[in-house]
């Protein structure tokens, strides 16, 4: 497969190629062929500033802007340095005219800017590469922020897309990078992200289901979409009166609560990470704002992240094991996590690696500890020996260092690594504790429907051993120490369920409320949990020993 060279993509491939030669990669550029296109500058020698990338990036626009944004997630394709300078992308540019401004609206919602609003600014709150927005008052007097797509972005940001799908598909077909990475489908992923980034209405809906979620903190607001003013390039929703956070001084932090609105801060996005599995991608400082009445308005739900289910729990306990110290529990996790490239992992060197690592940052003073660059190494080390993390790691790390950074502008003493262990254990005995009535009538329903098969599934065993006729492909086994060996198995089996049973049981006794207790809770629940302990005891024992015996046995026998 080769590049198609359209002439509305040439001078897209002439930038990539200049900055794959100066940042180390012009062997993929000479065999792209692009070359020729432009002089490209001799590569330097030495290993280019990180935060000279950050620039240039910035400089051709929106779309790597954005993607330098997600590179900053793939701490397996850069190293430490690029991915914190690209974590701190910024997008903020000249604003456009209002006259354009009046223009879209007017086009987005059919009716005139006097008509469907009591007031609108002429001047721009803020400005990004996407977007703008503007303070207005709606005709029943709700102050309101406006945000209006760029004129002409949407085309420019697909014409970008598509060129950099030619260059990703080209280097997957002819690139050993591009082979071990899978380029076109990290690209595909990107090509999604920007799609809904760039269709306000997703934007709304975002930030109503984020509105859900983190009703349970009183002190995080996230403003509501204003649905009959909002399309796909108009975003109408509650203005929230405030500051940025990069903008508060030595004297304002002294003003506010900062530890408690820090740790309510950390507290939310661990529930939308581990709990939820949809989260605000990019709480940098500049998205969140300190709100008049002193509380945190979370603003900018364009870039969101979302953790399938089956992985927050091991990402939970990878924090856990991290902020304690556990560096052989935190390798485990990771190769639990991660999916092997290579099939020669040494995994004793690399708990090794992984242990040093981690018991550095739990030996580390408070300045020096941040809970996201730690989980931005490990990806990286997991890279070097042969695992690729799932992305939603990365993604933890990103967000994790920006809540540091948050969590230390409003107070610099606060301590973000102890808060999300605490947070975390907190999350982990709720998941223990508070297990849904769905999900527990689930498991009851699965239990019954085992325990209703069994005995037929037995019996079936034993009439063909009756019967004889049961096969097994085994030679030199007396039929009576079979029937002993499934005997014993069924009593296990039977043994095992009434455990079950009791434990079950006890589960959903423990949310009756009862004046009899035992150790602060139910009595009846506690002694069928003690029952069930003793049975599973006893059940361990008769195990062992007749493993034992068995083992002996075995060993005169020869």
């Amino acid at each position: 497969m080769g590049i198609s060279l359209k002439p509305q993509h040439v001078k897209r491939y002439k930038d990539i190629a200049v900055l794959l030669a100066k940042y180390g990669r012009s062997d993929l550029v000479s065999q792209i062929g692009l070359s020729d296109l432009e002089e490209a500058p001799e590569v330097a020698s030495a290993k280019a500033d990180a935060e000279q990338l950050a620039t240039d990036l910035e400089r051709l626009g929106p779309t790597f802007i954005k993607l330098g944004q997600l590179l900053s997630t793939r701490a397996d394709l850069l190293p430490p340095a690029y991915i914190t300078a690209l974590s701190r992308l910024q997008d903020d540019v000249e604003p456009f005219g209002f006259d354009e401004v009046e223009r879209i609206v007017e086009t987005e919602l059919g009716a005139r800017i006097s008509r469907a609003f009591q007031i609108f600014e002429n001047v721009p709150l803020a400005s990004a590469s996407l977007g703008q927005v503007h303070k207005a008052v709606l005709r029943n007097g709700r102050a309101v922020a406006v945000k209006v797509q760029r004129p002409g972005i949407r085309e420019r940001v697909l014409d970008d897309l598509d060129a950099l799908r030619e260059i990703a598909e080209f280097a997957d077909a002819h690139t050993a990078l591009g082979r071990r990475y899978g380029m076109a489908a990290l690209l595909e992923e990107f090509r999604k992200s920007m799609l809904r980034e760039l269709d306000y209405q997703q934007e709304a809906r975002n930030l109503e289901t984020l509105r859900t979620n983190l009703a349970e903190y009183p002190r995080i607001h996230v403003p509501a979409p204003v649905a009959d003013y909002t399309t796909s390039r108009v975003l109408t929703m509650d203005f929230i009166g405030g500051r940025k956070l990069t903008s508060l001084g030595p004297l304002a932090q002294l003003e506010v609560e900062g530890n408690a609105l820090a740790d309510q801060l950390i507290g939310a996005y661990l529930k939308q990470i581990l709990v939820d599995g949809f989260f605000h991608a990019d709480p940098h400082p500049g998205n969140v704002f300190l709100t008049e009445t002193g509380d945190i308005a979370l603003i900018d739900l364009g870039m969101v992240g979302r953790i399938p289910a089956h992985i927050q729990e091991p990402l939970l306990k990878l924090i856990l094991a991290i902020g304690d110290g556990r560096g052989d529990d935190a390798a485990k996790t990771l190769m639990d996590l991660a999916e092997r490239t290579e099939e020669d992992l040494d995994e004793t060197a690399f708990r090794r690696i992984v242990g040093e690592l981690v018991a550095d940052n739990h030996g580390a003073e408070l300045a020096d500890i941040q809970a996201g660059s730690i989980v931005l190494d490990l990806s990286r080390v997991a890279a070097e020996n042969g695992l690729r993390t799932p992305p939603e790691l990365a993604m933890l790390g990103r967000a994790l260092i920006a809540l540091d950074e948050v969590g230390r502008t409003l107070d610099p003493g606060y301590d973000p690594n102890d808060a999300i262990r605490r947070q975390g254990a907190e999350i982990l005995r709720r998941r223990v504790t508070g297990t849904s009535p769905g999900s527990l009538f689930a498991t009851v329903l699965e239990t019954k429907e085992f325990v209703e098969r069994l005995p037929g599934r037995v019996n079936k065993v034993m009439d063909a051993l009756a019967e004889g006729e049961l096969k097994l492909q085994v030679k030199g086994i007396d039929e009576r120490e079979i029937i002993a060996g499934v005997t014993k198995l069924a009593n296990r089996l039977t043994t095992g369920l009434v455990i079950a049973a009791l434990i079950i049981g006890a589960a959903m006794m423990m949310r009756i409320e009862t004046k009899s207790t035992l150790l602060g809770y139910p009595a009846l629940a506690i002694i069928c949990f003690i029952i069930a302990a003793g049975f599973g005891v006893v059940l361990l024992a008769n195990i062992w020993l007749t493993d034992h015996r068995s083992a002996q046995e075995r060993r005169k026998r020869r």
